[in-house]
């Protein structure tokens, strides 16, 4: 069973942000390659959403790197996956904790 894909509205924004600097910063190719590689790990999310690691400090968050910059970060049931966010692993990691808990 495929489950329904949710994002919420920070992810959402952090997404369209960085598709827009990736664009104007690098190109557009830059851009579709990430695209590719977002579309390419949210199937595998969907077929094995619990393949990948879970979160030490947040209860039921799991972490899918990207590219070495950019994890995406999601939580699930047994009918949807709803993405958290979209995180820049340079930043501190107790960044991600503060924006899930605004």
């Amino acid at each position: 069973m495929s489950r329904k894909v949710i994002i919420s509205k920070r992810a959402s924004l952090k997404l369209t942000r960085l598709l827009e600097y990736l664009e104007t910063e690098w190109s557009a190719k830059v851009k579709d390659d990430f695209i590719q590689k977002l579309d390419k790990s949210l199937l595998i999310i969907q077929e094995n959403p619990d393949g990948f690691e879970k979160s030490k400090s947040i209860s039921g968050l799991h972490k899918c790197v990207i590219t070495k910059q950019i994890s995406l970060f999601y939580k699930h049931d047994k009918n949807r996956i709803s993405i958290v966010s979209i995180f820049d692993n340079r930043q501190h990691p107790n960044r991600l904790i503060e924006e899930i808990q605004e």
